[in-house]
């Protein structure tokens, strides 16, 4: 086995060859013509598939719930300012207000860029047409301050000659880390869902729908809601906990959940985004409310889903918070499993590889 199942987490290495460095458009697929990594939550079958078959592994009544946020050109070239004008990358990753952000500083790398984490308060990054980024002091929510020596993400207060959207959509980039050796527009960032502006990195689980799986999917009766979380900053290289992140759950989609388990149907996330927002609005019944505004929640092994049954998903670097909660679905030894058929099976990992659907039990409805 490739996969160790010990400590708290799964563990493996990833070989360079299995991240996917390039969308699938760019390997002669369709986006949903990606492989699907299909395994069970409560037994040890696998299967092996494309995406386009996803609507053959779920179930009449079933509801699958998707991410609407868009991504945004959130990487933006920047100097500092008191360092002799050095050039680096400055990472949007939340809004906080109108004017203020979460950021990321990057040095930039041979591979493409690492966390800069020398900066100081009051600090100001010079950026393209006459914008600047002020630093004020470190975004901090949690425990999680520091990383290493310094500072990891901090709160700026940004001064631009027009709207942020504007303003990223003329000067910014998508994000991008050393896996992905070329840029790529932003077009090759969104899913079919995207409604709403506001996310630093792409929902990806959402990017293989199209609409002839939708087309599928509505045949075999499955029903499709949306929810909005826009995602922040996911560079993780020191392991820190997520950070809260702004989510909206509607109305509408939290009637559709509500019936569906008043029914006895599943409900089937489309991304790790999907289940957090929906489970920061599950009550202790098992019932979900419309709500917005920000989440911290965390769903792990200790603090297991209450209302998702199932999750649609990439796959994720050994270091990710987010193997915790794919652990509260199938469990320790099955995500190992799973994952080991990955390797063996050559899968590609990351926003433009391949798809795990860990599928929960047939519902009686």
């Amino acid at each position: 086995m490739n996969v160790a199942a010990v400590d708290d987490l799964i563990h493996f290495e990833l070989p360079d060859e299995l991240a996917a460095h390039e969308p699938p458009e760019a390997r002669g697929l369709q986006r949903d013509e990606v492989r699907l990594l299909v395994s069970s939550a409560d037994s040890d079958e696998i299967h092996h598939a494309r995406f386009t078959q996803l609507p053959d592994f779920l179930q009449r009544g079933d509801l699958l719930v998707v991410n609407a946020s868009a991504t945004i050109n959130a990487s933006l070239p920047a100097l500092r300012a008191a360092r002799g004008h050095h050039e680096i990358r400055l990472h949007l990753s939340t809004q906080l207000s109108p004017t203020h952000w979460a950021v990321e500083l990057r040095r930039i790398t041979t591979k493409g860029s690492a966390p800069l984490i020398d900066a100081s308060s009051g600090e100001r990054l010079l950026l393209t047409a006459g914008g600047e980024a002020r630093l004020i002091e470190p975004w901090a929510p949690g425990d999680d301050r520091t990383v290493g020596t310094g500072t990891r993400l901090w709160v700026a207060a940004l001064d631009l000659p027009n709207d942020v959207l504007e303003y990223t959509c003329r000067y910014g980039e998508p994000i991008r880390y050393s896996y992905v050796t070329k840029a790529w527009p932003l077009s090759f960032y969104q899913s079919m869902f995207a409604r709403e502006p506001g996310s630093a990195e792409m929902p990806s689980a959402g990017r293989p729908l199209t609409p002839r799986v939708l087309a599928a999917l509505t045949d075999r009766g499955v029903r499709i809601a949306t929810i909005t979380l826009h995602t922040g900053v996911s560079s993780l290289e020191a392991g820190e906990r997520p950070y809260p992140e702004r989510y909206r759950v509607p109305s509408a989609t939290a009637d559709a959940v509500n019936a569906a388990l008043r029914n006895g149907s599943r409900v089937i996330a489309t991304g790790t985004t999907v289940v957090r927002a929906l489970e920061t609005v599950a009550s202790p019944d098992g019932s979900v409310h419309a709500d917005e505004g920000w989440t911290a929640h965390m769903v792990t092994p200790a603090r297991p889903p209450r209302v998702v049954d199932g999750i649609v998903t990439g796959l994720h670097a050994a270091n990710a918070s987010h193997l915790a909660m794919l652990e509260a679905f199938t469990g320790h030894e099955r995500l190992a499993r799973a994952y080991d058929a990955a390797l063996r099976g050559r899968y590609l990992w990351h926003e433009f590889g391949d798809v795990h659907f860990i599928a929960p039990h047939a519902s009686a409805a």
